[in-house]
């Protein structure tokens, strides 16, 4: 059986899929079913780019351009204003901060969107 959000292969028992963190709805279909579906995959494509994302991060990172092109406001507002409201004197660790994730996104196997898709390469 596999997960219909992300395609992973899942235990027959499983509750939630171990990779993405769905709930597993039975249905008669997905109990038989030998191999994920291409629909099921390509659904949970984003249309944000794992290369623009981890460059962002690197380059714009100490502003959280990364973070708001993702989806994560929160992070990206969090990074804005510790850069813009210290005058630039803190800004070095959000530019720290963006340089890490940058490149976690980059080496990242599954990198995800704020939505929970996976990144395109």
């Amino acid at each position: 059986m596999f997960c219909s959000y992300c395609g992973s292969k899942l235990d027959d028992k499983a509750s939630f899929c171990p990779n993405c963190g769905a709930k597993i709805e039975r249905t008669e279909q997905s109990q038989t079913a030998e191999t994920p579906s291409p629909a099921a995959n390509n659904q949970e494509l984003s249309d944000k780019s794992k290369l623009a994302a981890g460059l962002l991060g690197i380059l714009l990172g100490g502003l959280g351009i990364h973070n708001f092109y993702l989806g994560f406001t929160g992070k990206g507002v969090a990074q804005l204003l510790l850069s813009l409201l210290s005058f630039g004197l803190l800004s070095w660790i959000s530019g720290i901060w963006g340089l890490i994730e940058g490149i976690m996104i980059l080496v990242d196997s599954n990198p995800k969107d704020a939505k929970g898709k996976k990144l395109r390469d």
